[in-house]
């Protein structure tokens, strides 16, 4: 080819796009073979204010990422997305998998938690509200730190009356913010044990808000108040925002708390937002969170299209008909039927017990016979509304050598209100067991360390009544009880007789020790209701020391030894799945908690726990109650199954009723 050849004149010949309706179309058919329809509605839905109710296992994440494979390929530039959850690691999965399921383009998409989001736009655009861009973060730990450092320099910690503690008064300053409450109404609706402090604590709430402001120091909390305040007083900012994030998506809507469903109306003002959740999954009003936000989302964004995500991918229909029963009565909510295309399944059984003890042990034997079917244990969930329901099934798994582990509260024997109380029982039966006598010592106001190591050192020597001789100035009124508590225990009729009396003795000073005294009250209730079926002292306390990863070691391996069976509260059980399931405690005063039978909201919440919790089994679903159990707070004697098993069609469900061998 001549140098120059190109100076000449030349012919443009041009290059057209591929079409784009056609790539589009392609694009489409490409989804239409991997959602169903429903999900192919929400993830190809057009501009507009959008709610998803998806339901229990009906692949929401899943939707969620083609929704914003789709956003992008359409166009949508990736930075003018924003994607709300509530875990870093969630949105860092949806916008892998999207990139997965498109091209790098979606990891480019604004994606974080409320708190993260925030703290970016607050160190860009926060000047008007005094912030600097280096605003330092305080964690949870850092945040009671300061308040406990400022309770310190303002007496409280020393005062005759008890003061709260750090976590506690972290928790009430969290809940004014994020509920947008005054503090007397928290106080009044959750810590109604602290009205006659709630001057002192409000003068606390006031200085640590200013040590905050002056130091540069932002808590979690503050960084949604002052998003909040941000987006509401300065509209030229707020609008630069939604011009930044033209599409906002936003997970587990029925989890947002009263300030994230407000930030997320101001954010989204100009229409192009998804919220994506489910009603009968709103289960979290003791951290916060407001039932009401998905409730009025379409009253929010005038124009709303409701989708709804019905076909479920983890349960058998056996399953869903009976979640479908127990949420068709709740007041409020947004209809919907559950389906799957799985065919057979069992019935769910509702296993009728005489006692909570033969509860336990028809749950731990059904465990056994399902390891050997070939289930293994990890796959095989016990859930219960409350910590201490699991109590005396824990003392019954240890003995059957089964191993677990427990999600959402402690085991029984790691409970700190529990171990007190079991070292005075213990000193009654050994009375030189210098751990128990070490532990309830130290409970005793004014008592440290040096000095009970020289009680223990006399008693040992001389017997407990040569505590007397320590029994001088502040403590000499609580050694007097404490010997007083040891007499009338071991001259009481009967074991439970022993363990009143040290309930007795002990629960004053607990309430002193444990701002959340109320509720370990009811574990230490639950506990002396397990210890009925007891003859000795001595049997129970040893029981209660089993542990099953002690008790295991003496038996052969296998691969089924090596899994742990899960034990979980059902608020901690939500989002997860096993084969076989349990619900321990379906009684009507345990579940629902007898407390919220005059509350409407509260029982329209228990009824969700029980949706939640059925639909955490994929095969197989037991529901267990006992029929014969005295409520001791309220002195009722509770009889019947969960009003919201009861009230379903009989054909749901198989009962079953237990009876001994032989």
């Amino acid at each position: 080819m001549r140098k120059g050849f190109y100076n000449r004149g030349v012919k443009k010949y041009i290059l057209k796009n591929p079409p784009k309706q056609a790539a589009l179309d392609t694009f489409r058919a490409a989804y239409q073979s991997s959602l169903n329809e429903q999900q192919f509605q929400v993830a190809t839905a057009p501009d507009g204010p959008a709610l998803v109710i998806a339901g229990a296992g009906s692949g929401k994440t899943r939707t969620l990422i083609y929704r914003l494979a789709w956003l992008v390929h359409c166009g949508v530039a990736p930075e003018s997305i924003l994607l709300l959850t509530f875990t870093r690691r969630a949105a860092h999965e949806m916008l892998k998998r999207a990139a997965q399921l498109l091209d790098d383009r979606c990891q480019r998409v604004s994606g974080g938690t409320f708190h993260s989001v925030g703290a970016a736009i607050l160190r860009r655009y926060g000047k008007p509200l005094g912030l600097s861009s280096s605003f330092t973060i305080l964690d949870r730990s850092d945040a009671e730190d300061v308040i406990q450092l400022l309770r310190g320099e303002m007496g409280l910690a020393e005062k005759g009356k008890r003061f709260p503690k750090k976590g506690t008064l972290s928790d009430l300053f969290s809940k004014v913010q994020n509920k947008l409450l005054t503090l007397d109404e928290v106080v009044e609706a959750e810590y109604r044990h602290f009205t006659d402090q709630v001057e002192l604590i409000r003068s606390l709430f006031i200085r640590y808000q200013k040590y905050k402001t002056d130091r540069h120091l932002v808590d979690y909390d503050d960084l949604l108040v002052d998003l909040y305040a941000l987006l509401s007083e300065h509209e030229a900012i707020r609008q630069t925002l939604a011009e930044q994030y033209r599409h906002l998506l936003v997970d587990e809507y029925q989890d947002t708390n009263k300030i994230q469903g407000e930030i997320v109306r101001l954010l989204g003002r100009d229409g192009r937002v998804m919220a994506v959740g489910d009603d009968a999954q709103s289960i979290y009003s003791f951290r916060g969170a407001d039932f009401q936000n998905i409730l009025r989302f379409p009253q929010s964004f005038p124009g709303t299209q409701v989708y709804k995500l019905e076909e479920n991918y983890r349960s058998t229909q056996a399953v869903l008909d009976l979640a479908n029963a127990v949420i068709a009565e709740s007041r409020h909510q947004y209809p919907k039927h559950l389906f799957t295309r799985k065919q057979g399944g069992m019935k769910p059984a509702l296993v009728r017990a005489q006692d909570e003890s033969e509860q336990s042990r028809f749950v731990a034997q059904k465990i056994l016979e399902l390891r050997e079917e070939g289930i293994p244990l990890s796959e095989i969930a016990v859930l219960f509304r409350s910590s201490f329901h699991s109590f005396d099934l824990e003392i019954e798994l240890a003995r059957c050598n089964l191993p677990f582990e427990k999600r959402g509260g402690f085991k029984l024997v790691e409970t700190a209100h529990v171990k007190d109380l079991m070292s005075h029982l213990r000193v009654l039966i050994n009375p030189s067991d210098a751990v128990s006598w070490n532990r309830l010592l130290l409970l005793i106001p004014g008592i440290g360390p040096r000095t009970s190591q020289k009680m223990i050192a006399t008693v040992q020597q001389e017997g407990r009544e040569s505590l007397r001789g320590f029994a001088r100035g502040a403590q000499a009124e609580s050694i007097q009880r404490l010997l007083e508590m040891l007499s009338q225990a071991e001259g009481a009729d009967s074991m439970t007789g022993q363990i009143e009396r040290a309930m007795e003795y002990y629960l004053p000073l607990m309430k002193n020790r444990y701002d959340d005294h109320p509720k370990r009250t009811k574990d230490l209730e639950h506990l002396l209701l397990i210890a009925e079926r007891y003859r000795t002292l001595s049997r129970f306390l040893s029981d209660l020391a089993l542990e099953p990863e002690a008790s295991v070691l003496d038996v052969a391996p296998t691969d089924a030894d090596q899994e742990k069976l899960v034990l979980s509260t059902i608020h901690s059980a939500k989002g997860l799945e096993w084969k076989a399931v349990f619900i321990l405690w379906a009684l009507d005063g345990y579940f629902p908690s007898i407390y919220s039978f005059t509350h409407e909201a509260e029982l329209d919440e228990e009824r969700r726990l029980m949706y939640v919790a059925v639909t955490r089994a994929q095969e197989q679903l037991y529901l267990t109650y006992p029929i014969r159990v005295f409520h001791r707070a309220s002195h009722a004697v509770l009889t019947k199954p969960s009003r919201f098993i009861e009230s379903v069609p009989e054909e749901i469900l198989e009962p079953w009723v237990l009876s001994e061998e032989g």
